[in-house]
């Protein structure tokens, strides 16, 4: 057993939902491009939680292209923080990774390891598919199940959608999320944006804007038009904020809408 795997395993039958850090070995191997050079490429990256969530991927540098980083000077967010520089072709990115040294109590495992931050880099991929925002966590689960629940969607008075036929999305500490099938919303006072978002969980979302009583709610609705493989049954339908209109199930208020911004 390697060094890291040696501490890591201290932390390995800790429960995720406990306070403090945790460190565990992932089974993935993890890849990185940036400015269409290959970065990291790790089979034994460790998965890290400094807080609740989400999780961080920290890398032994040995599966870095450390030629490719400089030290920055006088950067570091606090003494015991280096932060990292990434270069490719001439293209920069300042403060692209950070490393502890010394490692931080508690967080011994990550002596010789550094960790990027997600969106100074290009493009991720655990295994062979692309990963959007942060890891995986796999403490947290997405299920999304038929069900026949009536469902209302309301602003200001105006019904934007009804339906018996929701798909239901539970995702581990969020809100309920109703997709709803196009043929039960009303189209004519949605307007698509430019907007797109992307979840580790779900993939590409668009968005579409809602125009009613002559005010206009920016991006109030979205959907996932190629969702990941995983959640094949959100595809293409429609799912509203519930925390910018009023959901009715079954009748009953979901809960208060919060004032538009």
């Amino acid at each position: 057993m390697s060094t890291s795997e040696t501490a890591v395993a201290r932390w390995t039958d800790r429960s995720r939902l406990r306070e403090g850090p945790h460190v565990e070995l992932s089974p993935r191997r993890v890849r990185a491009y940036f400015g269409g050079e290959l970065v990291v490429d790790s089979r034994r990256a460790l998965l890290v939680y400094e807080s609740r969530r989400p999780p961080l991927y920290w890398f032994p540098t040995d599966d870095v292209r450390m030629d490719l980083l400089a030290r920055e000077v006088g950067a570091a967010a606090t003494a015991d923080t280096v932060r990292w520089r990434l270069e490719v072709k001439g293209r920069v990115a300042d403060d692209a990774a950070w490393s502890y040294e010394p490692a931080r109590p508690g967080l011994e495992a990550l002596s010789g390891h550094i960790a990027f931050v997600w969106d100074r880099l290009d493009s991720w991929f655990e295994e062979d598919e692309e990963v959007f925002v942060h890891p995986r966590d796999p403490y947290s689960r997405v299920d999304t199940v038929h069900s026949s629940r009536h469902v209302r969607v309301e602003i200001e008075g105006t019904v934007l959608a009804e339906t018996r036929r929701p798909v239901l999305l539970f995702e581990t500490g969020l809100p309920v999320r109703y997709y709803i099938p196009k043929q039960d919303v009303r189209m004519d006072l949605l307007e698509p944006t430019p907007t797109h978002t992307r979840c580790p969980y779900k993939g590409v979302a668009s968005y579409w804007s809602a125009a009613v009583g002559g005010k206009r709610f920016d991006d109030i609705v979205w959907a996932y038009p190629a969702p990941i493989p995983e959640i094949p049954k959100i595809a293409n339908l429609l799912s509203f904020y519930n925390e910018r209109v009023d959901i009715f199930v079954d009748g009953e208020p979901e809960r208060p809408r919060k004032p538009d911004a």
